[in-house]
């Protein structure tokens, strides 16, 4: 089921800033800055290794009342969450939803494929987003 770590995100507060160390200082080539609408955030991915290896993701929110807002504002900058590239979505949460794993969302449409979270209380305190690197199909069908 799982192929990789695909990504570690880092919620920042300014994407800008941010690449100050990471481009700068690091020398990491980011890709270009995405809006997420969907998800209120804008992200841009920081590649190692060329484009298939690892990445690492940051995420500026970008609503004032957001969860993720408030998660900066209680936390701080830093990790937020850790993502596994799978094979099939699909399979993956019907995997966690029969092993009683808390999904936290439906599928949703990140910003590069079809992505499931996994709620911290059963990950032993990370948050992980399980993604499929590929368009979400209709949620109706995934919520019967």
């Amino acid at each position: 089921m799982l192929k990789r770590i695909d990504h570690v995100a880092i919620i920042v507060r300014s994407i800008e800033q941010a690449l100050i160390f990471y481009r700068d200082i690091l020398g990491m080539i980011p890709s270009e800055i995405k809006d997420v609408p969907t998800e209120h955030v804008r992200v841009v991915f920081l590649h190692m290794d060329g484009s298939k290896g690892s990445q690492i993701e940051l995420i500026e929110p970008t609503m004032p009342h957001s969860s993720l807002t408030r998660f900066l504002e209680k936390r701080g900058e830093g990790l937020h969450h850790i993502c596994l590239e799978v094979d099939d979505i699909d399979a993956a949460l019907h995997e966690m939803q029969e092993k009683d794993v808390l999904v936290v969302d439906h599928q949703h449409q990140a910003a590069e494929g079809c992505a499931i979270f996994l709620h911290p209380k059963g990950t032993n305190g990370v948050l992980l987003e399980l993604i499929e690197k590929r368009a979400c199909k209709s949620t109706n069908a995934l919520l019967a």
